[in-house]
């Protein structure tokens, strides 16, 4: 009679170690109870029997977030090793340049100089027409009249930045000077 709580509190034992191993390498009490179907509780009972330090909700939020921020580096790595440019990796994500070019160091990219981005044939590289979201809809919204100050301004770019684009997007410009209909009647 004394073997079989025996063989179950050894079974406990192992059990809790694994899930130690699985929580001190980052997984949160909530993956623990997906993956083995326990309870929240037991999960957390058999933690504490195998002497786990537990973490707070914040270093799991952390620890959970490098996990993404990770996942998130290695796409883009793929992505900007196949020769598609940071802008237009930001562009696709509706993310900051700054926050492509931080997620591509964290994952050890070794970034192109610009002679290098130029030489990239096709759409990706600088000299080309670089197609997406952005630019479909900034010359959108430029072939409906909206002035390229405004335009410059929502996208929080210099005019100069907005004019190369609607250059590389293959947009007719207007006449230089004109008010694109609005107000030329007014005084």
């Amino acid at each position: 009679m004394n073997a079989v709580p025996s063989s179950d509190a050894e079974l406990r034992s192992s059990q809790a170690e694994k899930l130690r191993e699985m929580y001190d390498a980052g997984a949160s009490v909530s993956d623990l109870v997906a993956r083995t179907g326990l309870s929240h509780g037991t999960v957390l009972n058999r933690l504490r029997l195998a002497g786990t330090v537990m973490r707070a909700p914040a270093e799991t939020r952390r620890l959970r977030e490098a996990r993404v921020r990770r996942r998130l580096g290695t796409r883009l790595k793929r992505q900007y090793e196949a020769g598609v440019r940071v802008e237009v990796l930001a562009a696709d994500l509706d993310i900051s340049v700054y926050s492509v070019r931080r997620a591509l160091a964290e994952v050890g990219v070794a970034f192109r100089t610009t002679p290098e981005t130029r030489r990239i044939p096709g759409d990706a590289g600088a000299g080309g027409a670089v197609p997406g979201p952005r630019n479909e809809t900034l010359r959108s919204r430029y072939e409906a009249r909206v002035k390229v100050s405004c335009l410059a301004a929502e996208m929080g770019v210099s005019t100069s930045t907005v004019y190369r684009l609607l250059h590389r997007a293959g947009t007719t410009m207007f006449p230089a000077g004109r008010s694109h209909g609005r107000g030329s009647a007014q005084m």
